[in-house]
């Protein structure tokens, strides 16, 4: 059974994301796995609306990041500055030192600041001033990204994209949906009317609880038949790797929790194995179209996926 206050926050992000429960499941289900969020569309779909809504709903600590060209790490990280009274410097955390930190627009920004990210999403720390500190638990980036092809974006390398648990498209909503919307007041904020349903020492809860999720040994060999069918085809480069497939099953796991079972049915790979591997993979022919590249991809694990066996 679903736990009443998880219940409670779906309900609220529903209402203020129309249309769109496929995607705050995957959103969820990345947040209960301790994982990190990709949200990749085009301008004005909804994205910084989902992120923004997910923070207030988690009741966590939640700090914004508008990426731009000029932005340096230590905008990110923060910087040690002397102090004359107490002579010596002090270290200013910056806004990454939050629970939930949303890193708007995070492919208008270069290689260098993208990469100051790495280390605290996998490690939950930041080092600087030969000192590491920890990050605020739980931890959590909401990045929101541009497709490739839109001027003034980098790409995001290899490395920073395996920190994503999931990548995941809003796209446009249906017409009715999208009515509503326009339906609504002028000047209303909807993501002000989400209530705190959770707070970080209950989310931290609800994570261990996903943790005893069990996973039988035939589900588990057909999720590792997929990742190694990734490693084997020649449509691709590069497979999935091992963090790759540790992801995927951290993230069945919680979508059964949150889907109110206590085991991992062969549907939770089937619904989440595009959204968690296929922006981990890296095509065999290259293409010049950074939309197109993720939609072969997507299109490479879903194939692979229909030519398994699945268990019963």
């Amino acid at each position: 059974m679903l736990d009443p206050a998880l219940e409670r926050l779906v309900v609220a992000l529903n209402a203020v994301v129309r249309g769109k429960p496929e995607v705050i499941e995957a959103a969820l289900v990345a947040v209960l796995a301790r994982g990190h969020i990709l949200l990749e569309d085009v301008p004005g779909v909804g994205k910084t609306t989902l992120a923004e809504s997910l923070a207030r709903g988690l009741g966590c600590s939640f700090r914004r990041v508008q990426f731009t060209s000029d932005l340096l790490p230590s905008d990110i990280l923060g910087v040690s500055v002397y102090s004359q009274r107490d002579e010596r410097f002090v270290f200013k955390p910056g806004p990454i030192f939050s629970n939930v930190l949303l890193a708007d627009e995070i492919n208008r920004t270069t290689p260098k600041t993208q990469s100051s990210l790495l280390e605290s999403m996998n490690e939950g720390q930041v080092s600087l001033d030969d000192m590491t500190r920890p990050l605020p638990q739980p931890f959590i980036v909401v990045a929101t990204q541009n497709p490739q092809d839109f001027h003034g974006t980098y790409p995001l390398p290899e490395s920073q994209l395996d920190r994503f648990m999931v990548r995941i498209r809003m796209g446009y909503p249906a017409p009715e949906t999208e009515r509503e919307i326009l339906s609504r007041p002028a000047g209303e904020r909807p993501t002000l009317s989400v209530p705190a349903c959770l707070d970080p020492n209950r989310l931290l809860e609800l994570q261990r609880d996903v943790d005893a999720v069990r996973v039988d040994t035939l589900i588990l060999d057909y999720l590792l038949a997929l990742v190694r069918e990734t490693r084997r085809t020649p449509l691709l480069a590069l497979g999935v790797s091992t963090r790759g497939a540790l992801a995927l099953q951290a993230a069945c796991r919680a979508r059964a929790y949150l889907q109110g079972r206590a085991f991992v049915l062969p549907d939770d790979v089937k619904a989440l194995a595009v959204p968690v591997l296929a922006h981990r993979i890296s095509l065999a022919a290259r293409t010049d179209s950074g939309s197109a590249a993720r939609e072969q991809a997507e299109r490479v694990v879903a194939d692979l996926l229909e030519k398994l066996p699945v268990p019963v």
